[in-house]
């Protein structure tokens, strides 16, 4: 048998093993970033409902609705599929914090609704003032 024979020999299946080795690695990086989008999806679920929740809360302490601000803020945060965590209802505003679980794992947001705070000292003074 000629050298070139014997190596074409040996080099039978190979691409099958490296077709196999790419399709495992795709497999394996897809299993990895599918709970990782999960997560991101779900941090993204619990903030939209801390922002409902601290809204609906500022809505019923300026009496735009009917209500004590933390009930109603603990209902908003049901009907998205979170639980409110804490609430603090303020002369002019609330803050809130809601969670919710996603593959077992506790995810968490909080929001503030209100009118804006003071204004910092910097934003008082003009550009170019420092």
């Amino acid at each position: 048998m000629t050298a070139a024979a014997e190596r074409d020999r040996t080099d039978a299946g190979a691409g099958s093993v490296l077709v196999l080795a790419v399709a495992a690695a795709c497999i394996l990086l897809c299993g990895l970033l599918v709970p990782l989008y999960m997560a991101v999806a779900a941090k993204r679920v619990a903030a939209a409902g801390a922002d409902a929740a601290a809204l609906a809360a500022a809505d019923a302490l300026s009496g735009a609705l009917p209500g004590f601000p933390c009930e109603v803020a603990a209902e908003v945060a049901r009907s998205a599929g979170a639980v409110l965590e804490r609430c603090r209802a303020e002369a002019d505003s609330a803050v809130v914090t809601v969670s919710l679980r996603i593959l077992g794992m506790p995810v968490s947001a909080s929001a503030r609704a209100g009118p804006p705070p003071e204004p910092a000292r910097h934003a008082a003074t003009g550009p170019g003032t420092d």
